[in-house]
């Protein structure tokens, strides 16, 4: 059996371009990248991976049925957001039920909700004296970064670690982890 999913991306793309290289000559296929930004680098590695990608724009993803409808009968086994900074609407989320995955800079609740993305939550968490910092998996429902939590992994900050040093410490979970339990989640459906 072979898989398929779907990468939804709004900015240069590394989780996505580090999912291409883990699961290259496996049965799990990234067959479609969306952006909702034109200028993202994440447009560059689908391209140069020849992977079939869409720019969409608001109007595609919350006022047509098109884009939405054209997801659902690609019948993707998984679609999952890497740096995706729009909320799913909800005839997607139907129409994907508990197959539809965020993962996120922090150990969720924390530092979660709409704006906190990227440098925004490190510099929440440096500034915040957490000594502990790490990603969340989560199924994706209505609100941002408030599904049920699938996977956590956490990484200690150290009192010199800046905002960078902490993302750096945060790629490096998401890069490890997350193709896994993409993995698991996939061969347990």
């Amino acid at each position: 059996m072979s898989y398929r999913i779907a990468v939804f991306a709004s900015g240069r793309g590394s989780n996505t371009q580090n999912i291409i290289d883990v699961f290259k000559d496996t049965d799990i296929d990234v067959a479609l990248i969306v952006s909702n930004n034109p200028d993202a680098g994440v447009i560059d590695i689908a391209k140069s991976n020849d992977i079939p990608y869409v720019v969409i724009n608001k109007k595609d993803l919350y006022y047509s049925n098109e884009f939405i409808e054209s997801l659902i009968n690609e019948n993707f086994d998984l679609i999952v957001l890497a740096g995706f900074l729009w909320l799913i609407p909800e005839k997607l989320l139907n129409g994907y039920k508990n197959k539809i995955i965020n993962i996120h800079p922090a150990l969720l609740p924390k530092y979660g909700g709409k704006g906190m993305y990227g440098m925004k939550v490190h510099e929440a968490v440096k500034n915040a004296g957490e000594k502990y910092t790490g990603i969340s998996i989560h199924f994706v429902n209505e609100f941002y970064d408030d599904g049920d939590i699938i996977f956590q992994h956490k990484t200690e900050i150290d009192d010199a670690d800046s905002p960078d040093d902490i993302a750096d410490k945060v790629h490096k979970l998401e890069y490890r982890f997350f193709p896994e339990v993409i993995e698991k989640i996939l061969r347990k459906l």
